[in-house]
Parts: structure tokens; C-alpha cells; sequence
């Protein structure tokens, strides 16, 4: 791939202030020239764009994919209904000449024509990295400029979509490794029904995936066919190119919609195991054996989940990779993070029914969840073996061609809800297919939230007052653990605001600093029902987050629940810890804005995750208790992690729930750890971490996925080569 900014290929245009417009890139893919950027008009109307040559005639070869711009409807709080992001695509080799013009078109606007210099592309030989750059004034400068930090990953001269296609070069297989497969002989051959309803399916989309599951290197299969067409076109394709006794196909009298022509298919399938697929999407060759492979490590296994990515109209570009978490219910409920490739065991399909249509737009959403409540043997296999393709006609194309798939979401999982037993209210939120869920609360039982604090009365009195003013739940104390202050005014403070508010108490551990012995000293003072664990620095951003905290930890199957805290310039200081980042443990997205979604929208999808910061985590205390609260050999870091996994080693759940929010002030009150002393600390307590949680860390994150990046914390594509400089510098120093 041959890949240069996207800046340097504009040429010098007219001013014109009718729009805001970004060109991101400018790549070649051999003979294929593709320009990614934005556009939206001042007047909020919808932008054509288009490619023209220099007499502004339309270049037929010019295939343009448009998309929604979530950041820039952010940045620039506007409307985007009208996709905002556009990728070209051209074929180099038809298209003569130096320049190339991309045409804005909106009502009530002036056209634009913005010059790309396409020559440069003939003859560049290396990636020369990306460079950002922004024409015209516009606050979504910043917003730009943090998605070059995001796309880098800290790796110069890579684009996310170049990391992506390194990542696919050194992970795809090879023609000796399909030739092994086809060789393979399995103890158990399951037969695998393929699903596919069809509609008026263009043959430039049906012809690949058709040739893709012929070609399948595991072949006990059944192809089922639900033709809904208009005409019978596809069928005469298919007797005429496929003479194939696996392919069952019926063409239907009338088109019965999504769901009901994939019912049809279903109907027709006899197999063990039923896999769904989309008619114009493309499908890996070795799909089948790796779902197979699965199978005979695991016969007990009645649903099986695989990663998927984007690909474009031609078939030819992949982005936007999913690399999935194993099976995480909690994401499931709130985005279809699984989509494709689904495969049930057909008993279980049989058993749920099939699609429902009164939930077209949310059938596979809905399909899902009602057959993932049958079954706990659910398995994720982490290869992308299927690619969405993404096109006007599509949802992965254009999200809001489907609107009312929202409404669909939300009575799908409201259902889901009373199926289960959980009272909860469910909404959507202003992200297409990502919901939200408030739990009802019970009772509200005593809540006791433990603050350890040194000195620093500001700090402290500024967390003790939020907490006072903002918070709707009222059923709380407020145990400040005092350790070591030297300041006067701070013990003087301490008898002023006990005796203001009632809600408070003052306890004194008189010893060393150790941030889990502190805090277990606070939980044996504490009366509540649940512990929430609170740094003196947080400052309380949600009225409702105590609420939403008792939602979670007042269902038996939760231990402990966290939060997302900013920092004051609302970055993002943590959404979750991922175990094994940089060898031990970390916080993935730290930086981002507020307003980001993060990777896969992890930064505002209510989750399972493997653990939370103590900085602000809700713990049941039946459950704190039992397993001794927090490990008082972690003085200092990582005892929160510690604590978490424990948790879960007793078969409990972590919640992250994004909808809480809080400013965290970073350890104001302890200063950072740049002394000998405290690194050497922080070292041993990593070692100590990775020789207690060895298992854990060999076997990975289940909740996060082992193609994303450790060395790194923005969630792009695992380098081969990836190493962990201060756990070799550890175990280095065991070894003298």
C-alpha cells in the first residue's frame, strides 16, 4: 500500500464559507486510489460530494461510500443525518491525468471544487506517515488533531488502516495452511446450515460470497437460500454457475422481509448447527473450519461468535476492524457487539424460533439475545472470518438508513429484561445501536464510602461537598480514613465538617501509608450493605451514580462496579483496566476527550470488564469481606486489580458502567512516585502481581482481545514484535 497525507495532495482552491471540510488521506492500494475526509455545510443541509476531472464531468469510475462522522457531529454539536465522511475509490489506471477535483454539492450552497493531486501518488514509494492538517477555522481542530494521536497508536508513519493491513498480512493464512485445512479430517463433522435470506442481491455482491462458501475448506455443509427477489434472476444465476447438491434454494412468492425470508431459510435447514450470513457480504474460506475446529475441542459448545471488519462496495479495501471480547452479556445488552459470524445449535434456534418481525431493524439483535439466555456454552473464536460489507443500501454503510432499528433495540432488550427478571429501564442513547439501562433499585440499603486522606482540606472538603450536594441516593455515610496528616487546619476541618454533616465520620489509621491496609481499616468501620472505595480527590460529575452503582451490586452474580473518571480538562483518566497491558495491568483510552467513544464504543457501552480502579469502585461488602478486602501486600499499586480478580475468582461480575462520571484529580494528596524508593516499590508489587496472577496473564483479558495491542493503550493492532521494556527490566534483575 502506497499511502501519503492527505494534505499535501490538495491543491490551493477558492475560499469558500459554506462548508467545513477535512481531507484525512490520500492512499493507493496498486492500481486503486482512495480519498477519505469530511464534509458539512454551514447550513446543515445534506452534501452531495462527487470526483470530477478538470472540466468538472464526472468520473463514472469514482464509486463514493458515505458514513456517519460521530466525532464531528460532536465537535461541532451538529446534525449529522447526512454522513459526513466520504471515501472514494478510483481505479488509477483509468482515471488520466495529474489532478482530480472532489465536488461539495449542498443546497443553498456554492459548489466547491477541491483539487487532489493524484500524480504525486505515481510515484511514491514509501508511506511517508500522516500529517494533520485542517482547512479553514473550525473548533474540530482538536478533535482532528486527537484522532491522529488515536490512528498513530505512538507508531509513526502508521495510519489505523495501514496497522490494520500489516496486522492482516502477518495474521491471515496462507495457500499451505488452506491446503492443510482441506486435509484436516475431524473426529466430529457437524453439518453446518448457511442461512441466507436474499432480495434483488446485485451478482456483484452475490457472486463472492457464494464463491466463498463453495470454497469453503470444510465442506459437510448446506447452503439454504430464502429468495424474496422480485424476479427470479438469482435462481437462474445460481442453476446456471453452481451446480452444487449442498445449495438449497426456494424462491418465495412474495418478499417477506428480513425476517421473515431468513425464517424461511431456517426452516429449510437440517443441520447440527445453523450459521447466519447476509447476502452481500463476504465470507473467509476457512470460516467453517475454524468454527469447527472449535467444535471438536469442545462438543458442548452451542454458540460460537467470530470477528469481522468492514469492507468496501469493490470487495477489495477492509477497515474498521472488530476484535471482539469473549462473552461479555453486560456489552451484549447494551450494542450487538457479536453481529457476525452467529452459529447456534439448531435446537437452540429451533427452540427460540427464529427471527421476530415485529423487530425488523433489531431481528439479529433481538435473535441473539433470546438464544444466548439458553445456553451459558457460548465460545469466541478471535479471527476475522467475515467482512461486512459497507454501501449505501446497507446499515454498516449508512446507520441512519434504519432508524426505526433503534426502537426495535429497545423493546428487544426491555423484553430481554423481563425474561430474565432484572427491572431496569432501558433507553437510547444519541449513538445509533448503542443503548442504555438504569436499573431499579430495591431497597435502598446503607451505602458506606470510605475516603482515605492526608492533609490537603481542599481537596477533600471539594469530594465530600459533591458528594453532599449532587448525589440522589440518600442512604449513605461518609468514613474519611485519616492517615498521618501534619497540618493543623486539617484536623480542625475534620471536627467542622463531622459536626455539620452527620453523614460523616472521621477514623485515624496511625501507621505507615498502604493504601489496602487504609482502606480495610475504613470497611471495619463501615455499616453499609455495599463499600464504595473513594479517592479524596474525585469530584462527583452524575447525581444518579450512586443509584446506578446499588442497581448493579444489589444482583447477586455482580461483586463490584466502577466508574469513568475524567480528568479536569475532560480527558479520560480511566474506563476500565485491561489485565496484561504493558505486562501487568492498565487503563486503556487514557487521554481521550469525553465526547469519545473509544474503540469498539467501550468508552460509553456499559460492560463486564476483568477490573475497575479503587478511585472510585462500589464493592459488595459480603462479598469484600469474605475474601479479606483488599491484599495488604499491594501497598501501593495494583491491589485494586488484585481485588477485582479475586472477586471473580469467586464467580462474581465486574461492571464498568461509562454513565457514571467523576473528575479525578490524580493522587494530589501523595504526590507522584518518581522517588528510587517508590519505583523499586512499584516493581516489586508488579512482580509480585504477575507471579500471583501468572495463569491469568498467560491466558489473556477474556474481556479484551488478544489481536488488540498490550504494549500500548489505544487499542490498535498487536504488533508481532511487541515487548514489555519494564517487565524485562524486572525479571532482568531477578536473573542477576
Amino acid at each position: 500500500m502506497c499511502k501519503m497525507e492527505g494534505m499535501k495532495f490538495v491543491l490551493a482552491t477558492e475560499d469558500n464559507s459554506d462548508y467545513k471540510y477535512y481531507i484525512e488521506s490520500v492512499d493507493r492500494e496498486e492500481r486503486d486510489v482512495l480519498i477519505k475526509g469530511w464534509v458539512i455545510a454551514e447550513s446543515e443541509v445534506p452534501v452531495e460530494v462527487e470526483l470530477v476531472n478538470a472540466d468538472k464531468k464526472s468520473i463514472s469510475d469514482g464509486n463514493v461510500w458515505r458514513k456517519t462522522r460521530i466525532d464531528v457531529r460532536n465537535a461541532l454539536n451538529v446534525n449529522d443525518d447526512f454522513n459526513a465522511e466520504f471515501l472514494i475509490r478510483f481505479d488509477r489506471e483509468n482515471v488520466p491525468g495529474d489532478v482530480v477535483y472532489v465536488h461539495f454539492k449542498g443546497e443553498n450552497a456554492k459548489d466547491m471544487y477541491l483539487g487532489i493531486d493524484v500524480k504525486k501518488l505515481d510515484f511514491s514509494l514509501t508511506s511517508l506517515g500522516k500529517v494533520v492538517g485542517f482547512l479553514g477555522n473550525s473548533p474540530i481542530k482538536n478533535t482532528i488533531r486527537h484522532i491522529k494521536n488515536k490512528n498513530n497508536g505512538g507508531s509513526v508513519g502508521n495510519t489505523l488502516d495501514e496497522m490494520y493491513a500489516k496486522w492482516r498480512k502477518d495474521n491471515n493464512p496462507t495457500a499451505s495452511d488452506y491446503e492443510k485445512q482441506r486435509n484436516t479430517v475431524f473426529e466430529y463433522q457437524p453439518l453446518i446450515s448457511i442461512s441466507i435470506p436474499l432480495y434483488n442481491t446485485r451478482i456483484d455482491f452475490f457472486k463472492p460470497i457464494m464463491d466463498a462458501v463453495l470454497g469453503q475448506t470444510y465442506s459437510n455443509f448446506e447452503l439454504c437460500l430464502a429468495d424474496g427477489s422480485d424476479n427470479d434472476y438469482l435462481g437462474k444465476y445460481i442453476e446456471k454457475n453452481y451446480p452444487d447438491d449442498r445449495i438449497k434454494y426456494v424462491k418465495l412468492e412474495e418478499n417477506l422481509g428480513i425476517a421473515g425470508n431468513t425464517n424461511v431459510a431456517l426452516k429449510m435447514a437440517t443441520g447440527d448447527y445453523v450459521m447466519l450470513a447476509d447476502h452481500d457480504d463476504l465470507l473467509e474460506i476457512d470460516a467453517l473450519y475454524e468454527i469447527v475446529k472449535a467444535l471438536n475441542e469442545d462438543p458442548t459448545l452451542d454458540i460460537i461468535y467470530t470477528d469481522e471488519d468492514l469492507v468496501d462496495e469493490k470487495g477489495t479495501f477492509f477497515s474498521d476492524f472488530k476484535f471482539k471480547p469473549d462473552f461479555n452479556l453486560e456489552m451484549l445488552r447494551h450494542r450487538n457487539y457479536i453481529c457476525h459470524i452467529f452459529v447456534a445449535r439448531k435446537s437452540i434456534m429451533d427452540e427460540v424460533g427464529g427471527f421476530r418481525e415485529e423487530y425488523d431493524g433489531a431481528q439479529d439483535f433481538d435473535m441473539i439475545l433470546r438464544c444466548c439466555e439458553k445456553s451459558d456454552r457460548i465460545y469466541h473464536i478471535p479471527k476475522v472470518l467475515y467482512h461486512w460489507r459497507s454501501h449505501m443500501e446497507s446499515t454498516a454503510g449508512n446507520a441512519d438508513s434504519k432508524r426505526y432499528a433503534v426502537d426495535a433495540s429497545v423493546h428487544a432488550l426491555q423484553e430481554h429484561y423481563k425474561r430474565v427478571g432484572i427491572e431496569a429501564d432501558v433507553e437510547a442513547t444519541d449513538i445509533f445501536i448503542i443503548l442504555k439501562t438504569t436499573r431499579k433499585i430495591k431497597e435502598e440499603e446503607l451505602v458506606s464510602i470510605i475516603i482515605p486522606s492526608k492533609d490537603n482540606v481542599d481537596v477533600l472538603d471539594k469530594c465530600i461537598r459533591s458528594i453532599v450536594d449532587k448525589t440522589t441516593y440518600s442512604n449513605y455515610e461518609i468514613i474519611v480514613v485519616e492517615n498521618n496528616s501534619t497540618e493543623e487546619e486539617t484536623f480542625q476541618y475534620y471536627d467542622k465538617i463531622s459536626e455539620e454533616l452527620s453523614c460523616v465520620k472521621v477514623v485515624r489509621w496511625e501507621h505507615e501509608f498502604n493504601f489496602s491496609k487504609i482502606n480495610n481499616f475504613g470497611a471495619r468501620h463501615a455499616s453499609g450493605r455495599y463499600y464504595v472505595l473513594l479517592n479524596n480527590d474525585i469530584e462527583v460529575i452524575s447525581p444518579d451514580w450512586l443509584n446506578r452503582m446499588v442497581g448493579y451490586c444489589q444482583d447477586e452474580s455482580i461483586g463490584a462496579v466502577g466508574a469513568k473518571l475524567l480528568y479536569p480538562d475532560d480527558t479520560v483518566q480511566h474506563c476500565g483496566v485491561v489485565v496484561g497491558i504493558a505486562g501487568f495491568a492498565g487503563h486503556v483510552f487514557n487521554g481521550l476527550t469525553r465526547q469519545d467513544l473509544g474503540y469498539f464504543g467501550r468508552l460509553i457501552v456499559q460492560q463486564e470488564v476483568s477490573a475497575v480502579t479503587a478511585a472510585c469502585m462500589m464493592v459488595d461488602a459480603n462479598v469484600f469481606n469474605e475474601i479479606g478486602g483488599l491484599d495488604e501486600e499491594f501497598a501501593v499499586a495494583l491491589n485494586d486489580v488484585d481485588l477485582c480478580l479475586n472477586i471473580r475468582d469467586k464467580g462474581k461480575k465486574i461492571i464498568l458502567d461509562p454513565n457514571i462520571l467523576m473528575y479525578h484529580y490524580e493522587s494530589k494528596s501523595r504526590g507522584t512516585d518518581e522517588a528510587p524508593e517508590k519505583i523499586n516499590r512499584f516493581k516489586s508489587e508488579i512482580k509480585r502481581f504477575r507471579d500471583k496472577w501468572k495463569k491469568e496473564l498467560e491466558e489473556g483479558d477474556p474481556y479484551y482481545s488478544p489481536n488488540l495491542t498490550l504494549d500500548r493503550l489505544d487499542c490498535t493492532p498487536r504488533r508481532l514484535d511487541e515487548k514489555f521494556t519494564l517487565v524485562e527490566e524486572i525479571e532482568q534483575g531477578e536473573n542477576k
